[in-house]
């Protein structure tokens, strides 16, 4: 039949035929009918239990009234009472083959479990147990493999009950009901439970109810899905909708369907437009779902990947692995892998789109079963992922496949022959590039073990067979061993290593060791999962020969739930491994069974091994269902000490997770799971037809992966069983995770939030010993000040008694210089302090963060100080604006430059406050600070501290910081220097100040290059060429102090460029909007939709014009000029002394700042700096013009002949440029002995008016702007005349009066 051409044809499924064999009327309705092996149990109405052979003929047997069963509480009774009333008889009932008897439901709500005493079924042989408080049972359903039986009950919960092996009593295991906390508008108007059912693999139970809606949970309890809440509940218009209600439910091959009769079709009648076409009978609905590789194949629980399979599709982790082609990443690492789900599903309309439309970004790698494979083998049983995710297999009805995620291609058996005699039973496993799977040989009628290589072809011929004695139930790996499950309840234990056998590569398989369990194991099928692992009672520092703790040290049986660990007894004589080859050693034996756990579904090892981090890896994970999760650890002594006898060497915690978990990682401290997510999708529906109509009651599910952090639980369970020791061990391995913060905040936070709102006094409070444990890492003060900002104020005194006063951890943060950390419980302050205590404390922080250039913290410190005195305590200040970046390097002068245009702040108009304050910073001091409460003691105590300030800092000659503080803080300097100019602003000392600045603005010292002895330069004649490619260089629209409004700017450049055409733009960006310009000051704008965004784009652009001039005129110049090699060199000398471009921006900042305030002497040594002649000429200009304080003069005399020698002794590359200015201080020289009275010498007070000052600013202006272009270079048609000049000063003014100066500073 294989491989004939009707092959496929031959696979439908075949024709059936029903003929009546015998009609038996047994004179009562028929309650119940089940199959027991070949018999047939009914139940009828009237008491009886009919026992009906299969042939048709009663045997004689006589049907059994259930009066005369005795019932008891257990099997151990002397006699049980009887069922004392007349109309007793069975509602509903299930035989359960692992427990032999029948879980039955009465009609009167009681529930039982009926069993043969010996091996027959007559009224003499049966006995009953039965709980005494269940009262009103209305359905049963029985877990084969787990022995559990669920008794659905009136109240709409669901009752699990197990038989005790010992007494034979029912044992209440768990329920599954619906919680008030999750669903606290339905969780008690559900109605009775109607059908509860189990899964085919007996995993998952699904259960509804009378009043509708459908509900799935894991075997212990763990709700995975319910359709009372979310989506399924409410319509997207927040409408409720009829719950869907099911007649009648079953699951499908493998569980991966679910088909329901749906309830009468009332719902939805009204929106039908035409009345023939409402539904009278019932619908049929069948819904979709994948579940969790465990289920079927457990030997995956030592992978950290995670792997849903579906009837026709794997959904895995690590897709995004594989697509990179590289095989370490996958591996365990990615922080957003998706997780394994025993079931979730998909809305059964849309199959076939269905579960790959993922919504999200948490994707899914979705691998679409191979076609062919699928035609003659759906659906899939077995699946599992190799240890770096990167290969597949899956197994269907026969054969398997393999398909690799690198190459996205499937490798199928060429013969199809071969597949079709195998049929694997026991799962399958990889091991390195082997494929490990134990079938069923169907020619031979042999059960085998067989190893495949995932590189060769697919064919028995290069498969390492060995013949197995029975059939095998499970398999699993561990390191270079196969454990074995067989149907005998013996395990075997397999080595397994990799042999070239000439040209092809096998794997060898020998027996190692066998172990009979038949004396443990009362039925084969009972066993979920056989694992081999390393984790023992002793943990390996005990051990005599201590290698051996990585060896195979243990088995784990998950037995129906129970978990029993086998492990190796070393009490014999030890066998030396030296004495034999590894290939003859003999293994030791294994001790009998110990329970370790009750109610496990999942168990988790791995076999790597990391001393960091040895408490998580040697740990055993256990899932434990609705009681959430448990972990086996070690206990380790500290530093190798010997243990105490007293302690044990492992301790079992258990703790909650909000997920279902599907894989752990076991370095990272992460479980992972997935989650049914559902989406509404009902108002896309047209509602025209019947399949819709069932449709919309049902909104569309995605399975979203989801993971969650464990090591608080742990960590938490620890402290509270006094083993801090081992907690902080355990801490400090998992420090380095990013998460760690966290976890101690969140163990914080629980502890605080369950101890603080108890009602009852707690006698040993958990807290203070959390507090205490905290304080052992660095992150102890941000930890505590997170918890408490996340806290309600109420706790936050029991959270302070534990962990210290805050006025103390305040302290400790600014000790630590943690400012942020400090602001933080200046809030916390705030709130539980008087004013004075956290002004105080705000003050000590103010100066920290100014002495540490801190200016976002800074602003908000002002702002916090204001509120503070303006009795505005009760608000806190609001949480800065998003739109504040931290503070570049720069000076951002953009934004909130506050140089007041040669006039100080204190005598602009009152008309110029709106530009007052669109000058200062959005969360700075704000417009407040200069208008009506200037004079309040508040901004009086805050300016205090930002002149103290800005005096240190001009003491330490630290003007980069002083630049960066002014721009940062809105800070008045120009006002403020104009005060201190004869005090703090004078320059003491011309070389200290000088050698500071070259250091903090990176500027390089001169150096005399050995050509420029013969240079034409040295004479001055192309002096003027020579700075205007410095200028153009540098493309700084700080060149020219043109303060012009954007109008006469325009104008200006109008003229200027008269002859250059569109060249202009292209120069324009090149020039202005360079990479440079932008990083250093363009990052901190504010909204580009205020007011007046100072120095805004455009504002550059127009500015920068003139230098783009100057590029223009240089190149002009340069085609009629004829440059020697030794003049190129010097120029490109002098272009090599420059320092950064950022730094001589901020440089020429400072020189206009201080033009404006008259410090001369500060101007004269950044002149000195910049090496511009012009800039000394200007200075000169300023000291002949106007009167000029002979103190200062005589400063600046004395300051520069140090300068001289100076330059003389230390640094030859002065000389040139000191030369080249001599005879201008000569001309100082002169002035300052005509001034022989420096008494007369009025200084521009604050009281001065805007007029009196104005023809200073202008004239400095104006010699800045065009004191480095002689006007023969230039040409007379090309310089602005002064008329010119003069409308653009008044068109200065007036734009200025009108409060919307766009200040373009260039």
């Amino acid at each position: 039949m294989k491989g004939t051409p009707h092959f496929k044809e031959e696979q439908c499924t075949p024709a059936l035929n029903l003929e009546m064999r015998k009609v038996l009327d047994l004179q009562a309705p028929i309650m119940s009918l089940q199959s027991v092996l070949e018999d047939l149990l009914v139940a009828t109405s009237d008491g009886l239990l009919h026992l009906i052979h299969w042939e048709g003929m009663t045997n004689g047997r006589k049907a059994i009234n259930l009066c005369t069963v005795p019932f008891s509480v257990d099997l151990q009774s002397s006699r049980g009472s009887f069922l004392g009333f007349a109309d007793v008889h069975i509602r509903d009932m299930e035989y359960c083959a692992t427990l032999d008897g029948f879980a039955v439901v009465f009609n009167d709500g009681k529930v039982g479990f009926i069993t043969p005493v010996s091996g027959r079924f007559t009224a003499e042989q049966l006995h009953g147990v039965w709980p005494q408080d269940v009262v009103d049972g209305t359905c049963v359903a029985v877990n084969n493999k787990y022995r559990l039986m669920a008794f659905g009950c009136a109240s709409g919960s669901v009752q699990v009950y197990t038989i005790d092996n010992t007494t034979g009593a029912m044992l209440l295991s768990h329920k599954l009901e619906l919680t008030a906390k999750q669903y606290p508008d339905i969780w008690n108007k559900t109605g009775a439970v109607k059908l509860v059912r189990w899964s085919p693999d007996s995993s998952v139970v699904i259960v509804t109810w009378e009043y509708g809606g459908l509900s799935l949970w894991s075997v212990f309890g763990a709700q995975l899905i319910c359709t009372l809440g979310g989506d399924f509940a409410y319509r997207s218009d927040g409408t409720k909708k009829d719950p869907l209600k099911i007649n009648s439910m079953s699951w499908g091959a493998e569980g991966y369907h679910l088909w329901v009769i749906s309830g009468f079709g009332s719902q939805n009648a009204e929106i039908e437009s035409d009345p023939k076409s409402i539904i009278k009978q019932p619908g049929i609905l069948l819904f979709q779902f994948i579940k969790s590789v465990l289920t079927v194949n457990p030997c995956m629980s030592n992978q950290e990947q995670v792997l849903l399979q579906g009837e026709d599709r794997l959904y895995l982790n690590c897709g995004e692995a594989s697509q990179t082609q590289n095989p370490r990443s996958s591996f365990a690492h990615s922080k957003h892998k998706p997780s394994r789900e025993k079931s979730s599903f998909a809305e059964g309309g849309l199959e076939s789109q269905g579960l790959s439309t993922l919504l999200g970004h948490r994707h899914w790698h979705v691998v679409q079963i191979s076609s062919t494979y699928l035609e003659s083998n759906w659906p899939i049983r077995f699946s599992a992922i190799d240890k770096l995710g990167q290969n597949i297999a899956v197994v269907g009805k026969f054969g398997f496949a393999h398909y690799s995620l690198l190459t996205k291609k499937w490798k199928l058996f060429g013969n199809i022959t071969q597949e079709q005699n195998m049929i694997v039973t026991g799962g399958l496993a990889w091991w390195n590039d082997f494929i490990v799977l134990a079938c069923y040989n169907i020619s031979d009628h042999q059960e085998e073990l067989r190893v495949y290589l995932r590189t060769s072809n697919l064919d028995n011929a290069f498969a390492h067979v060995t013949k197995a004695q029975a059939e095998t139930l499970l398999l699993s790996v561990f390191r270079d061993m196969v454990i074995v499950f067989r149907a005998d309840c013996s395990i075997c234990l397999y080595s397994i290593e990799r042999k070239s056998d000439g040209p092809n590569i096998t794997a060898g398989i020998q027996v190692l060791q066998e172990v009979s369990m038949s004396r443990y194991i009362p039925h084969p099928f009972l066993v979920v999962s056989v694992t081999l692992t390393s984790v023992s009672t002793e943990n390996g520092i005990t051990l005599k020969m201590p290698q051996q703790a990585r060896d195979a040290e243990s088995i784990m049986l998950n037995l129906a739930g129970q978990l029993i660990m086998m492990q190796r007894d070393r009490s014999g004589p030890q066998i030396r491994e030296k004495d034999s080859s590894p290939n003859q050693r003999k293994l030791l034996p294994f001790c009998p069974p110990v329970v370790l756990a009750q109610s496990v579904e999942n168990v988790w090892t791995t076999c790597r091994a990391n001393k960091q981090k040895r408490h998580l890896l040697e740990a055993l994970w256990l899932s434990c269902g609705g009681a959430g999760m448990k972990v086996w650890l070690p206990l380790f002594p500290r530093d190798h000490r010997k243990p105490h006898s007293f302690l044990s060497q492992r301790i079992m915690l258990p703790f909650h997770i909000n997920i279902y978990p599907l894989a752990v990682l076991f370095e990272d401290a992460l479980v992972l799971g997935a989650v049914n997510d559902t989406v509404l999708y009902d108002s896309l529906y047209t509602r025209n037809s019947a399949r819709e109509q069932l449709g919309v009651l049902f909104p569309f599910c995605v399975v979203e992966r989801t993971s969650q952090i464990y090591l608080h639980h742990i960590l938490r369970q620890l402290l509270l069983r006094n083993l801090g020791e081992q907690a902080l061990l355990l801490a400090q391995s998992c420090s380095t995770l990013p998460y760690f913060p966290h976890v101690l905040e969140l163990m914080l936070h629980e502890v605080l939030e369950e101890e603080a709102t108890s009602r009852e006094p707690i006698p040993d409070p958990l807290l203070p010993t959390v507090a205490k444990f905290i304080t052992e890492f660095p992150l102890f003060l941000q930890t505590v000040v997170h918890c408490a900002r996340k806290t309600e104020y109420a706790l936050w005194n029991y959270l302070f008694a534990a962990v210290g006063n805050p006025k103390d951890l305040f302290e400790e943060c600014l000790m630590a210089q943690d400012l942020d950390t400090a602001a933080s419980y200046l809030i916390i302050l705030q709130n539980m302090e008087v004013p004075a205590v956290s002004r105080q404390h705000a003050t000590l922080l103010f100066n920290t963060a100014l002495e540490q250039g801190k200016w976002d913290l800074c602003r908000h410190m002002i702002r916090f100080l204001k509120a503070i005195g303006s009795g505005e305590s009760e608000t806190p200040p609001p949480t800065p604006t998003a739109q504040e970046p931290s503070s570049s390097g720069g000076f951002e002068f953009f934004r909130n430059r506050s140089i007041s245009l040669s006039q100080s702040a204190e005598n602009v108009p009152a008309s110029k406050f709106s530009l007052q304050k669109t000058l200062s910073m959005p969360s700075g001091p704000s417009g407040k600070r200069w208008s009506k409460d200037s004079d309040s003691a508040e901004n009086m105590y805050i300016d205090m501290m930002l002149w103290r300030h800005a005096r240190r800092l001009l003491e330490e000659v630290r003007l980069k910081d002083l630049g960066c503080f002014a721009a940062q803080l809105g800070f008045e300097l120009i006002s403020w220097l104009c005060k201190e100019r004869t005090r703090a602003a004078r320059v003491d000392n011309f070389v200290i100040a000088l050698k500071r600045l070259h250091k903090d603005f990176l500027w390089p010292l001169p150096i005399i290059p050995a050509s420029s002895i013969s240079s034409p330069f040295k004479n001055g004649k192309f002096r003027t060429v020579g700075e205007q490619i410095l200028k153009s260089q540098s493309a700084d629209p700080f060149l020219n102090f043109e303060i012009d409004a954007g109008v006469s700017n325009v104008q200006r450049s109008q003229s200027w460029l008269s002859n250059i055409g569109p060249t202009h733009h292209e120069i324009d960006t090149a020039s202005s909007h360079g990479p440079q310009m932008q990083d250093a000051f363009l990052s901190p704008l504010a909204n580009k939709g205020d007011e007046c965004s100072i120095g805004s784009a455009t504002d550059l652009t127009e500015s920068s014009s003139m230098v783009d001039g100057d590029w223009t005129m240089v190149d002009e110049n340069f085609s009629t000029l004829s440059l020697t090699q030794s003049e190129l060199e010097h120029i490109s000398m002098e272009l090599a002394s420059k320092g950064p471009h950022k730094s001589q921006v901020q440089l020429r900042y400072l020189l206009h700042i201080f033009m404006e305030a008259g410090c001369l002497d500060w101007c004269i040594v950044i002149g000195l700096i910049l090496r511009e002649s012009s800039t000394i000429n200007q200075i000169l200009v300023i000291i002949q013009s106007s009167e000029v304080d002979g103190e200062m003069l005589q400063n600046i005399k004395t300051g520069l002949h140090a300068v001289d020698k100076w330059a003389s002794t230390d640094c030859p590359g002065y000389k040139p440029f000191l030369n080249i200015i001599k005879p201008q201080l000569q001309k100082l020289c002169e002035i300052t002995e005509e001034k022989v009275q420096p008494e007369a010498f009025q200084p521009v007070t604050v009281g001065k008016t805007p007029e009196q000052t104005s023809p200073r600013a202008e004239e400095s202006r104006g010699s800045s702007g065009h004191g480095s272009v002689p006007q023969g270079e230039v040409g007379g048609g090309s310089l602005v005349s002064r008329r010119e000049e003069d409308t653009a000063r008044a068109e200065e003014e007036e734009t200025f009066q009108d409060g919307t100066y766009d200040c373009s500073v260039s």
